[in-house]
């Protein structure tokens, strides 16, 4: 009773603040009594402002939650209209406009709750149109956790259509394009506005998500959306005009905006709506102009595709296309001559309009009919040697194409054999970018002497026709699924991804899959390996041997399962067919030849690996140690994030290098990872750290030139680790914080950091030698300086002796450790110079810190002239560093700073 008292009187003091002591319309001079305080509170539910009060005092108590929600319903029924009681409620509140469940969020649920249990209290007509009009000034500014509520409560699907528009066009026009998109949403009202005018903005302020959300339930607002998105992406366009015309844009970035962007996000919204590609002809265009120049630089720079694969894909890619066929010819100038550029044009039937006037006075010497050995010296590009690449070691009779079902029962008998091993490789056509998955065109499975090449488009057709669709997934699935059965294959995530995307029945393939050994796996062990292949020989034979076919411009450096068959079997996978046109029929003698050597290979090489493992550098228990699921291939995966993948690949290492110091360790940060570059400058890590304007590029020349090791994050990630050696570019999740990047980094290289490393660089400028100056000397730079400044005069310089630091404060540029330091010569003037004109820095000093009598010593950065000293908090600094020192194991060093 007496802690229901004390409730009561809060209830009462707090509800008779504001209102001059009256309870029930007297005031009075004397604490009333408990009864008084008990009906008071019941009565005050006549009120929606003093309910308000006795709810905001409950809120405040988390124990009295279920009191909370009874005052609740008992003051709603006490109210005269309470849908207007909550609008009161709310209008005289303003905690409920922040993020999260606040106490205006759980009046509303639960008078929603309670109007079920009594629905006579629902209004209508006139006075449920002024609820209605009072409801939309609040709906502009409530969270989102309110609007469906609220529209529930006060029937605003039923308001008047013109009237709702207008609200929403008044939020527009004062710049509230997020509130006044999000409210249309709820309304439904997107069919009567207009989608450029309504998401533009929303693209501009970088909320796509909800631009995205706007179109999602109407088809044809998708597909005006992506017509407006594709008009933007036209030569010459400038967003900023179309920028201008909205009023208080905030977190516009005009650099972020561009046509590349626009391009990206056209695709991804083509592939979520499933719109026909052929709504969008600019990016469709420039998509296919991209392919051009991928298709030449696969052809006459890497020198890796045939002449018959290169034509067959230019033609499909320009098809009838003219701005196509013209940059076709611009580019065959640029890659091959005029002559060949001639015909192409006669080809493609270009108009002379259209035509350079070399290639035009060019086509005019063209005879019409052309000869056979013409059209063969004009198509006559260098030859590959073919003994130079792995030989498919089976005769070409015991590779079989199957087409038929009754075709497949020899393949059936012999691939489902207990204790079984087979080779299992996919191809399907290039999409080089385009929407949607590829789909499987090729199915090659090898076992023993034969190889099996599965026409699965034929055979799934052919299966549907027979009334027997299920017999070649069931087959696929039994092959996968069987323990029994090894199953090899190169990065065969990917693949059972196409093959999923290809016959509905096999999703999830991945899932049920057993026995399986993905010599992708392998790949990355012996990329990772130190052991140099057939004892110290074997990797300098290959590197020999790649550097051979650079100088003889055949092709560049092999790559993938070709580098993998090098590395084992002693010559490279041949992989000019591997861009074929896999769907064109029927295959040429060159294809069937690639599709079988691409999965028979894998037969080879695991059964060299299981002879003799060690001298690869992996385990003796091969088959266990590789028996397992699919992993997964880098250039499949784009949508992970990079640190898992990073992660995963520490996972697959068996031997992990050898513990290096940070003197030894050297690289180069991102220029969105200058945070990382300095926490480890901090630790003694020599860094180079990229400026805000640089291209991601430069880290890649930076890291050949000077043998460093990349650091960055997110989408660079794929661009910069091709383009330096295999482990020397690493991904940070840029999300956190630069101590826990710095323990993912000093812990994938197995830095090993000791106390006397800690600041033994500078964090300003990496520099690692220092300049020892007594304090007396540098009272003497000091007041030398300070006179200097008031006469104008210049100051002189002598040089100094430097050496390597063992410490030096730079998370702390106002102090440093201690350490032996070499002497400074005495100083003739204000400053002292160092080499290479560097001035120390002695302006910066503050006032009072030479008087310090604990002092004896400054540290002076030889390369920037930054001033360091040892602080009263140095300890303190040097402490933040004990979670570095645990990871890389140095116990004394913890103890130290214990």
């Amino acid at each position: 009773m007496k802690i229901a008292y004390q409730d009561a009187m809060q209830i009462h003091e707090s509800s008779t603040k504001g209102l001059g002591g009256r309870i029930f319309g007297k005031r009075h001079s004397r604490r009333p009594s408990i009864t008084q305080i008990i009906l008071g509170a019941h009565e005050r539910g006549q009120d929606p402002l003093l309910l308000l009060k006795t709810l905001q005092l409950l809120w405040t108590k988390k124990e009295m939650k279920k009191q909370l929600k009874e005052e609740i319903r008992r003051g709603f029924a006490g109210l005269e209209d309470p849908l207007a009681g909550l609008l009161d409620i709310l209008e005289s509140s303003s905690d409920w406009k922040g993020k999260g469940h606040s106490l205006g969020y759980y009046i509303t649920s639960e008078l929603q709750l309670w109007m079920k249990e009594h629905p006579a209290v629902q209004q209508s007509g006139m006075k449920l149109k002024k609820l209605q009009t009072r409801v939309l000034r609040i709906l502009a500014q409530c969270p989102a956790n309110l609007l469906d509520p609220l529209i529930s409560i006060y029937q605003l699907h039923t308001a008047d259509r013109n009237y709702l528009l207008g609200h929403v066009s008044h939020l527009y026009h004062r710049g509230d394009y997020k509130e006044a998109a999000i409210l249309s949403i709820k309304l439904k009202l997107q069919p009567d506005q207009d989608v450029e005018k309504m998401c533009m903005p929303l693209l501009f302020q970088d909320k796509i998500n909800l631009m995205e959300d706007y179109v999602g339930e109407y088809p044809e607002l998708q597909c005006k959306l992506l017509q407006i998105l594709d008009t933007w992406c036209e030569p010459g366009f400038n967003i900023r005009d179309i920028a201008r015309q909205y009023q208080g844009l905030s977190r516009y970035k005009p650099d972020k905006l561009n046509r590349k962007m626009l391009s990206k996000l056209v695709f991804r919204l083509l592939d979520r709506f499933n719109v026909d590609p052929a709504l969008c002809p600019n990016v469709i265009n420039q998509r296919h102009l991209r392919t051009l120049h991928y298709l030449f630089y696969k052809r006459f720079v890497e020198k890796t595709m045939t002449q018959e694969n290169w034509k067959d894909h230019v033609q499909s890619t320009v098809g009838e296309n003219q701005w196509l066929q013209g940059h076709l010819i611009q580019l065959l100038i640029s890659y091959c001559d005029l002559n060949t550029a001639a015909r192409w044009a006669q080809r493609c039937n270009l108009p002379k309009e259209m035509l350079p006037n070399g290639v035009a006075d060019e086509l005019q010497k063209l005879k019409i009919q052309e000869s056979v050995e013409e059209a063969a010296k004009a198509e006559n590009y260098e030859e590959v040697n073919k003994k130079d690449y792995y030989q498919l070691p089976i005769p070409r009779a015991n590779i079989h194409f199957l087409q038929k079902w009754e075709e497949m029962l020899q393949c059936w008998e012999k691939v489902l054999q207990p204790g079984q091993i087979v080779a299992i490789d996919m191809e399907w056509r290039p999409s080089f970018g385009m929407v949607g998955k590829p789909r499987v065109s090729l199915l090659q499975i090898a076992v023993k002497d034969e190889v099996f090449l599965l026409d699965l488009p034929r055979l799934l057709e052919h299966a549907e026709m027979e009334g027997e669709k299920e017999k070649l997934p069931h087959f696929i699935q039994m092959l996968y699924s069987d323990a029994a059965i090894t199953k090899l294959g190169y990065g065969m995530s990917g693949d059972l991804s196409s093959l999923a995307a290809t016959c509905f029945a096999l999703k999830g393939m991945d899932k049920q899959s057993q026995g399986v050994v993905d010599l992708l796996t392998v790949d990355k062990q012996l990329q990772k390996s130190s052991i140099d292949w057939k004892k110290g020989s074997r990797k300098a034979d290959i590197l020999s041997a790649e550097q051979s076919y650079e100088d003889k411009g055949i092709r560049q450096p092999e790559k993938g399962l070709s580098l993998l068959v090098q590395h084992i079997l002693g010559k490279p996978l041949d992989k000019t067919e591997q861009l074929s046109n896999w769907e064109k029929r029927p295959l040429r003698e060159e294809q069937i030849i690639y599709a079988a050597s691409d999965a028979y290979c894998l037969l080879e090489i695991y059964e060299k690996l299981c002879k003799d493992p060690a001298s690869f550098g992996l385990s003796s228990d091969l088959t266990k140690s590789l028996v397992g699921k699919p992993s997964v291939k880098a250039r499949a995966k784009k949508q992970l994030n990079k640190q898992e993948q990073c992660k995963g690949s520490d996972k697959e290492t068996s031997h992990p290098p050898a513990p290096i110091s940070p003197k030894e360790f050297s690289v180069v940060c991102d220029n969105m990872l200058q945070g990382l570059g300095r926490y480890l400058r901090c630790l003694g890590v020599d860094v180079r750290m990229l400026e805000n304007e640089d291209d991601h590029r430069k880290a890649a020349e930076i890291a050949r030139q000077e043998g460093r090791v990349i650091l960055t994050s997110g989408l660079p990630y794929q661009t910069l680790q091709s383009q330096v050696g295999e482990g020397r570019c690493f991904s940070v999740n840029c999300s956190e914080k630069a101590k826990e990047q710095a323990l993912q980094v000093l812990k994938h290289f197995n830095v090993h950091v000791t106390l006397e490393d800690i600041f033994s660089r500078c964090q300003v400028c990496n520099c690692n030698k220092y300049l020892k100056v007594p304090k007396e000397r540098m009272r003497q730079l000091v007041e030398g300086s300070k006179r200097s400044a008031g006469d104008g005069g210049t100051s002189c310089s002598t040089p100094c002796e430097e050496k390597s630091s063992r410490t030096c404060d730079a998370a702390q540029p106002t102090e440093t450790a201690q350490g032996e330091w070499p002497e400074g010569t005495d100083p003739c003037g204000a400053a002292v110079g160092l080499e290479e004109g560097t001035t120390l820095q002695v302006a910066a000093i503050p006032p009072g810190v030479l008087d310090k009598a604990e002092l004896t010593d400054f540290y002076c950065c030889t390369r920037c002239g930054k001033v360091f000293w040892e602080g009263s908090h140095f300890g303190r600094v040097v402490s933040q560093f004990k979670d570095v020192l645990v990871i890389t194991g140095d116990e004394q060093s913890i103890y130290k700073l214990s």
